[in-house]
C-alpha cells in the first residue's frame, strides 16, 4: 500500500475506466471528424477526376442504403469485418495487436466447413450451433501458438500472427485441392462440397443474402462491451493493458491473462470466416477472402478499439463497399474510391488520437511546472 501512497503506482480506479453512454459520445467524436475529413479530401479527388462529388456520394448512399436490398448487401459485408474487428478490439484492450485475423478467419471457415459438411443425427439448429462453436475453436487454436510464444516466451505477437496469416491461408488451399478430406472433386476452382443445409444461417429477407450472422455479430459487440466494462474478467484485461506492473501487484496472473485474450481474440477472428461460409458462400472457396482479415484492423482502428464503435465503424465500411458499385455506374468513379475513404478516414483517426495525445502531454508537464513552483514557494516562503 505504500507504494500507492507514495504514487510508484496507479491508482487502480483509473484502469477501471470504459466509457459509459457519455463517455462514448464523447469518444465517437473522434471518428466522426475523421470521417468527414476523409469524405472532403475524398470530395477534391473526385473533382479532380471531372466527377461532381455530391452526386457521386449521393449514389454511395444510395447503393448502401437506398432500399431493402442495398441494406442488406451493407449488412453482409459488414458481418465479417464486425466480427474481425472485435477481435482486434479485444485484445487492443489488453495491450496486444492481433494482426492474424486473415488466417485465423481462414482456419475458423475451415473448421465450420468440416462440421458442417458432416452429417450429424441432431436437429438443425444443435448441427448449426456445433459448426458456429467449431469456427471459434478452430480460430483460437490458430492463434495458440502466438498466444502462448507472447505470453510466456514475450516474443511479439504482432510478428507471430502475421506470419501465421499466410501459413494459415495455404493450409486451407490445400484443404480445398484434391485429393484432400474437404475438396469437391471434379471442380473447375478448388472448393469444399456445399455445406449441409442444417448447418445454414438463416435468411432473414427473401430474395437477399442477407443471414443471422449479422445478428450474432451485432449481439457479440454488445457482449464484449459488457463484459469489458461491467465483470472482473473484463476489469482485468484492461488492467493488463494498462499497467502489466499494477495488475501483478495486485494479484492477477498477467501471462495467463494475455494467453486467454488473445485465444478469445483469434477465437472472433475465426467466427469473421464462419459466417462467410456458413451464411454466405455455403462452401468453403479457394482464397475466398478479400483481405477482410486486414480490412479489420481498420475497422477497429476507426472506433478506437471500443466494441460499440466498431459496430458503426463496420457498418460504415460496409456501406463503403456495398456502394461503390453504384457510385461507378452512376458517376464513374471506380469502385477503389471506397478504399480510399476508409484509408484516410483510418489515418485522420490516427492523427487525431496523436494530437490529443501531445496536448494532454504538454498540460500535464505544465500542470507538473506550476505544482514544482508553488512548493519551491512555499519551501523558499
Amino acid at each position: 500500500m505504500n507504494r500507492w501512497r507514495e504514487g510508484k503506482l496507479p491508482d487502480l480506479r483509473k484502469l477501471s475506466e470504459l466509457p459509459g453512454i457519455g463517455g462514448l459520445m464523447l469518444a465517437g467524436a473522434r471518428p466522426v471528424l475523421a470521417i468527414g475529413l476523409a469524405l472532403i479530401v475524398s470530395a477534391f479527388l473526385i473533382m479532380a477526376y471531372g466527377k461532381n462529388p455530391i452526386a457521386a456520394y449521393a449514389a454511395l448512399l444510395e447503393g448502401s442504403v437506398g432500399n431493402m436490398a442495398s441494406f442488406a448487401n451493407t449488412c453482409v459485408r459488414a458481418t465479417p469485418l464486425l466480427l474481425g474487428a472485435l477481435g482486434v478490439a479485444f485484445a487492443f484492450q489488453a495491450g496486444l495487436l492481433n494482426v492474424g485475423i486473415e488466417g485465423q478467419l481462414y482456419l475458423g471457415a475451415a473448421a465450420a466447413t468440416a462440421v458442417g459438411l458432416t452429417p450429424l443425427p441432431v436437429p438443425p439448429f444443435v448441427h448449426l450451433s456445433l459448426a458456429v462453436i467449431a469456427g471459434f475453436i478452430g480460430g483460437a487454436l490458430w492463434g495458440l501458438v502466438p498466444a502462448y510464444l507472447r505470453a510466456y516466451r514475450g516474443v511479439s505477437e504482432i510478428v507471430t500472427t502475421l506470419m501465421l496469416n499466410y501459413v494459415g491461408i495455404h493450409l486451407v488451399s490445400y484443404m480445398v485441392h484434391e485429393p484432400a478430406l474437404l475438396a469437391e472433386v471434379n471442380t473447375f476452382y478448388p472448393m469444399s462440397p456445399p455445406i449441409l443445409p442444417g448447418a445454414h444461417l438463416p435468411i432473414l429477407l427473401r430474395g437477399t443474402s442477407l443471414h443471422s450472422g449479422v445478428i450474432l455479430s451485432v449481439v457479440l459487440g454488445l457482449v464484449v462491451y459488457f463484459v469489458l466494462r461491467y465483470t472482473p474478467f473484463g476489469f482485468r484485461v484492461r488492467m493488463t493493458g494498462q499497467n502489466p506492473e499494477a495488475a501483478r501487484y495486485a494479484g492477477i496472473k498477467v501471462k495467463w491473462q494475455l494467453l486467454l485474450v488473445l485465444l478469445i481474440s483469434a477465437g472472433l477472428g475465426g467466427l469473421a470466416g464462419t459466417g462467410e461460409v456458413l451464411g454466405l458462400k455455403l462452401r468453403l472457396f479457394d482464397f475466398f477472402s478479400t483481405g477482410l482479415g486486414y480490412d479489420a484492423i481498420g475497422v477497429a482502428l476507426l472506433a478506437n478499439a471500443n466494441p460499440i464503435g466498431v459496430i458503426l465503424s463496420a457498418f460504415f465500411f460496409g456501406a463503403l463497399r456495398a456502394g461503390a458499385n453504384k457510385m461507378q455506374i452512376a458517376v464513374g468513379i471506380e469502385t477503389p474510391i471506397a478504399e480510399v475513404i476508409q484509408a484516410l478516414a483510418v489515418l485522420f483517426v490516427i492523427a487525431i488520437g496523436f494530437s490529443e495525445h501531445v496536448r494532454s502531454t504538454r498540460h500535464e508537464k505544465m500542470l507538473e511546472t506550476e505544482k514544482s513552483v508553488s512548493q519551491d514557494v512555499a519551501t523558499h516562503g
